[in-house]
């Protein structure tokens, strides 16, 4: 019927390589002006304060400008990608989302607990926020196994 070669998996995969998706461009550019937005607000702030500050304090600046550089890393990292990723760029957001979400809850925790406001509103915030990115984190994770079976399906080989 058509006088075009029939390609296989692997070279349709291959064609694919160098292009990020739009979708993916606009999340990887979303996610570095966030991470470089937000550090340069929370480094203003930690740097603009009067006065000395108590240790939680500079714990949880330094806390919040660690996550905002992980979001700016993982979006530049992300845009100079040109192979495909087969979801790993979900899987790797997912686990920066938990990660954050763990100690943000267990800062807020501790500091409800030393204010004697007591823990069970940070923990039940936080344990949502937790619960929403460990989910996320499965979900990556599935996505991922179901592309690479697929990709072995296809091709017969691993990931490269």
């Amino acid at each position: 019927m058509t006088e075009e070669p029939r390609l296989s998996a692997q070279d349709i995969i291959d064609r694919l390589a160098p292009v990020l998706s739009p979708r993916v461009r606009i999340r990887a550019v979303a996610a570095l002006l966030a991470g470089v937005g937000g550090t340069v607000f929370v480094g203003t702030l930690w740097w603009s304060e009067p006065g000395p500050l108590p240790g939680r304090t500079h714990l949880a600046f330094a806390l919040f400008t660690v996550f905002c550089l992980a979001w700016a890393t993982y979006g530049g990292w992300l845009l100079t990608r040109r192979v495909p990723l087969f979801a790993t760029d979900l899987v790797i957001a997912a686990w920066i989302g938990l990660a954050a979400s763990l100690a943000t809850t267990a800062v807020v925790t501790v500091v409800a607990v030393q204010r004697g406001t007591g823990a069970g509103l940070a923990l039940a915030v936080g344990g949502v926020f937790v619960a929403v990115a460990l989910a996320l984190a499965v979900r990556a994770h599935a996505r991922r196994a179901a592309l690479l079976r697929r990709m072995h399906e296809l091709t017969g080989r691993e990931e490269r």
